[in-house]
């Protein structure tokens, strides 16, 4: 399991080594990781050392040393380096081995942000070392005017030719929260110290951050709390329960699926088809006839009735996908949500959530529809704010209604009431597309069913009891997720299509697993 760490805690975990008079060792293994990643990044674009052109962005912390520090071995590769620094203080011994080595070095005032811009925007590579988890707010001055320069200059991640590498987080984005107020540098690859900060994992520090490396510097985080968590395939793996000889289909879990309406059937036989692909002995579906035969048609292994809650034995509920305009559907739902089973909770379900709630009730909404249930228990944001600070506002929920709360964006948060956190960063902008949080529900449903009765998952991926709903969703999303990644191979995604990759992607989890028993 990945975990990440506060910029506080981090600076905790190092006080012991610095104290101790290890600083300069430690800064010395994060420049070497930084420059190995850099050189790998080089490499792999084809354009090798001698020759290469590099812009070293040096602050005046110790991200700026670690960034002259990876400077000045670059310089020793063959790399034509130059150091714009960016504060009057600079560290005097990583500056003194970067021009050493021979680097040039020039100050950034508001007079040359442009032409220094031009400069970076041309060089192979730019390591942004200006601020690091000690900053408090963006970038001010000649570096937020030198970030928008750049970005002008370069062009947008993706179209660039110059590759970006941040040293410890790209600058600007806030450690703990990922939000970015400001101008800020989209990294292509990020290299942290010691431990993933949770600014990488969330909303638009995620996005900033591109591909993630964590060196290890050696520190010591048993005595602190993970601020936030992501699951791995070896911990999806273990909360897939595979059937043996005994097993029957109402052992393997059945699910039930209270879904679909009139107005929008489709959203049932999506939900219906991802919980199958995942592995439940049985889905019962409930809701109009005409839908339980459009869902017949794609599942007919699907046991389908007009009937209640209380009338069908199945182990947790789907409720909401599609459900809208329809009394029974809603009544459905309130009445799974008071049954004291595991229940996911999507779509137009949301709105009928009791004041309180066990933790193995497991909502699925969007910032919009987080925005209306937070709205419902007096607390005002607007969905723009949920976007920006979406583990502050998962967070906010499950601790104002007792739920397991998934929100879902370009990086799913999902939140214990605990004050647990999981995020998970598996999915493609492809799966952005109508649909497709249906098949997430269906997927989180699924693994809810097979798992009601099982005593000992918790165990397996090392999570409090109280917070397995909570590793389950998190599980759900990182399949989803994959699966839709899987699907983009073909192009677009096309959601009716995604349990084929859905059950190739949980195959692929079990040989995983079974290939490291």
């Amino acid at each position: 399991m990945l975990q990440a760490f506060s910029g506080g805690d981090v600076r905790a975990a190092e006080a012991p080594l610095i104290d101790a008079g290890q600083g300069n060792a430690l800064m010395q293994k994060a420049a070497h990781g930084l420059f190995g990643v850099a050189l790998g990044l080089l490499r792999g674009a084809g354009r090798g050392t001698y020759g290469a052109t590099a812009v070293v962005l040096a602050g005046s912390g110790n991200n700026g040393a670690d960034a002259l520090y990876a400077g000045e071995r670059l310089l020793r590769r063959g790399v034509g380096v130059t150091a714009i620094l960016t504060s009057e203080r600079v560290h005097a011994a990583s500056l003194q081995a970067f021009t050493g080595a021979g680097g040039t070095t020039v100050r950034l005032d508001d007079a040359d942000t442009a032409d220094l811009a031009e400069h970076a925007a041309a060089a192979d590579i730019l390591i942004d070392g200006i601020l690091g988890t000690g900053a408090s707010g963006g970038l001010r001055g000649a570096s937020a005017a030198f970030a928008e320069a750049f970005d002008r200059a370069a062009g947008p991640r993706g179209r660039r030719s110059t590759i970006v590498v941040a040293c410890d987080l790209p600058s600007g984005i806030g450690v703990d929260s990922g939000l970015v107020d400001g101008p800020v540098l989209s990294a292509d690859a990020t290299v942290t110290f010691g431990a993933a900060k949770p600014g990488l994992l969330l909303g638009d520090g995620a996005v900033a951050a591109g591909e993630l490396n964590i060196v290890d510097i050696g520190l010591d985080f048993s005595s602190f709390t993970p601020a936030a968590q992501s699951l791995l395939d070896a911990d999806a793996a273990a909360l897939l329960r595979v059937p043996g000889p005994r097993d029957h289909k109402y052992s393997r879990g059945v699910l039930g699926v209270a879904a679909g309406s009139a107005r929008y059937p489709g959203a049932a036989a999506l939900a219906v088809g991802a919980a199958l692909a995942t592995g439940v002995g049985m889905v019962r579906y409930l809701g109009p006839a005409a839908v339980a035969g459009l869902v017949h048609q794609r599942n007919p292994e699907a046991v389908a009735s007009t009937g209640s809650i209380a009338e069908e034995r199945s182990q947790a509920w789907l409720v909401g996908p599609g459900a809208v305009d329809d009394d029974d559907q809603r009544r459905r739902a309130e009445d799974a949500m008071r049954s004291g089973l595991p229940v996911v909770v999507d779509a137009g379900a949301l709105a009928q959530v009791p004041e309180r709630v066990g933790p193995q009730v497991i909502l699925t909404p969007h910032a919009g529809e987080l925005r209306q249930l937070l709205a419902g228990r007096g607390v005002d944001a607007e969905r723009s704010a949920i976007e920006a600070e979406p583990a502050h506002f998962a967070l906010r929920a499950a601790e104002t209604t007792g739920a397991t709360v998934l929100l879902k964006g370009f990086t799913t948060v999902v939140a214990a009431p605990s004050g647990t956190l999981f995020v998970q960063a598996d999915a493609t902008p492809w799966l952005a597309t109508a649909g497709s949080g249906d098949t997430l529900s269906g997927i989180v449903g699924a693994l809810a069913a097979t798992l009601a009765g099982d005593d000992g998952a918790a165990g397996r991926i090392g999570v409090a009891q109280e917070d397995l709903w909570a590793a389950i969703a998190a599980a759900g999303a990182l399949i989803h997720g994959r699966a839709g990644q899987r699907a983009a191979l073909r192009g677009p995604v096309v959601v009716s299509d995604l349990p084929a990759d859905i059950g190739a992607i949980v195959a692929d989890l079990l040989e995983e697993r079974r290939l490291t028993m």
